[in-house]
């Protein structure tokens, strides 16, 4: 069932008219029998009383009552939750490319079952939505920016190579900077700053005369957490951050931004043991740190164990980024359907018996 609210609730008082409508058509109806049984002649009184089945006579009036009520709805100006399509038009794919994304716990490994998916992603997007890629391991980087072009898109996720440790808020902020690119927003600005705070605020380690390099942040008014309905960002990691700025700090720029961000988890959170090259390491999924990105900006979290559930994960991501659900005035909707039910109740009483009611 949609749930309905009313920008005007006060008018729905307005509605007690129509059972008082119905009470007079009641009263006019059994006055119109009283004035027929004057008549002496029976074919008299059945002419009075009209030609037409009973259940005729009483569809045009009913019809004019229900189109009086949506009409007293729209006046209180109904809104519904209901799934439209989205304004979004940009979305980035973060993608984890460090050595634990080898692993084959997920066949035929964690990597190549994330590029697989990422490329049905990519191909079900509307033509007009622009996708950009980041890639992140030790350093973060913008490997493809945010274009319309399917096919360079497809080439940037088949060209990841694996490299060691994990930056998570290293690749959320490379993300950031993509879709806001006169922000000044840099990883080496974040990680200058003694907090995420400061780091909004665009006032690095030592205030800002001691500021050298890149530019701090642009400064900017906080909005609602999700409340940025042109760009999303979908952040995809199997383990946990070794290097790099604090992931929340970065998850706090995209929620003063109303960015939402995605974050989908592949692997365990007990984790596994690979080895490479002569090296092993134990890694394990962070579901905690990616469930509190994904709260922070208004997103959502997924965890993937399988090359299946990775797919339908991304399918499920598609359907929350091409359909938005969000609430909508439907005024317009109710008054439409009250003036088609008018003209039915004034049609059919045309039609049936010549006069308009």
């Amino acid at each position: 069932m949609i749930p309905v609210s009313f920008v005007w609730p006060e008018l729905l008082w307005a509605l007690l008219l129509v059972p008082l409508l119905v009470l007079l058509y009641l009263w006019l109806l059994r006055r119109r029998r009283r004035a027929a049984l004057r008549y002496a002649s029976l074919a008299l009184v059945k002419e009075a009383m009209g030609s037409a089945s009973a259940w005729r006579r009483h569809v045009p009036p009913a019809l004019f009552l229900l189109a009086l009520a949506a009409l007293l709805v729209a006046l209180a100006r109904p809104q519904a939750v209901l799934s439209l399509p989205s304004q979004q038009q940009t979305v980035i794919l973060a993608m984890d490319v460090s050595g634990s994304m080898r692993a084959t716990d997920v066949e035929p490994s964690r990597l190549e079952a994330a590029q697989s998916a990422a490329r049905a992603f990519v191909a079900d997007q509307p033509p007009n939505t622009r996708v950009g890629v980041v890639a992140f391991a030790a350093t973060a980087q913008l490997v493809q920016a945010p274009t319309r072009s399917r096919e360079d898109v497809l080439a940037a996720i088949d060209r990841f190579q694996l490299q060691r440790a994990t930056a998570t808020g290293s690749g959320l902020v490379v993300a950031l900077a993509a879709l806001f690119p006169d922000h000044n927003l840099s990883v080496e600005a974040l990680q200058r700053s003694q907090s995420g705070a400061d780091a909004r605020r665009g006032v690095p380690l030592g205030g800002r005369e001691a500021a050298t390099g890149p530019k701090p942040p642009v400064e900017v008014t906080p909005v609602p957490a999700g409340s940025h309905n042109e760009a999303v960002i979908i952040l995809l990691s199997d383990g946990q951050r070794t290097t790099g700025p604090d992931p929340l700090a970065a998850a706090r720029l995209a929620a003063d931004r109303g960015v939402r961000v995605y974050t989908v988890g592949v692997g365990t959170p007990e984790g596994t043991t690979i080895g490479f090259e002569g090296w092993s390491v134990h890694v394990r999924l962070d579901e905690d740190t990616l469930k509190s990105i994904a709260t922070m900006t208004q997103g959502e979290y997924f965890r993937a164990g399988t090359a299946t559930d990775l797919k339908k994960i991304y399918e499920t991501l598609n359907t929350r980024i091409v359909l938005e659900t969000r609430q909508t005035e439907v005024t317009a909707l109710v008054a439409g359907a009250a003036l088609l039910l008018l003209l039915l109740s004034g049609g059919l009483s045309v039609a049936w018996f010549h006069r308009v009611l």
